[in-house]
């Protein structure tokens, strides 16, 4: 049986990736796909802790919230694609430096 311990650590390491993927990207897709990797860390950390909970057969709140957190991923990429068509059709680009759309 994997050790509770192994999937915080591969959940850690994948938000790590996506943090870095937001923080240090440009691209608005890049942005986007870092978002998701910490949005499934989070999902990887909620089934986790369902498993090794003290009925995990009888209360399915981590895999309850696990599809809301997908729900919402789901909502996320359509509305957050949405924008990035908007703008490269508007700008030509989707290098988040070179827009300044609030700018008077």
């Amino acid at each position: 049986m994997v050790p509770l311990s192994w999937y915080l650590i591969v959940a850690a390491f994948v938000f790590c990736c996506g943090l870095y993927a937001v923080l240090g990207r440009r691209n608005a897709i890049a942005v986007l796909m870092g978002i998701e990797l910490m949005l499934n860390a989070a999902n990887i950390n909620l089934v986790a802790f369902w498993r090794y909970g003290v009925a995990p057969m009888q209360n399915l709140d981590g895999q309850i919230f696990a599809l809301f957190v997908i729900a919402v991923a789901a909502a996320e990429v359509a509305v957050g694609l949405a924008l990035v068509i908007s703008v490269y059709r508007n700008r030509r680009t989707v290098n988040l430096d070179d827009l300044n759309l609030l700018k008077g």
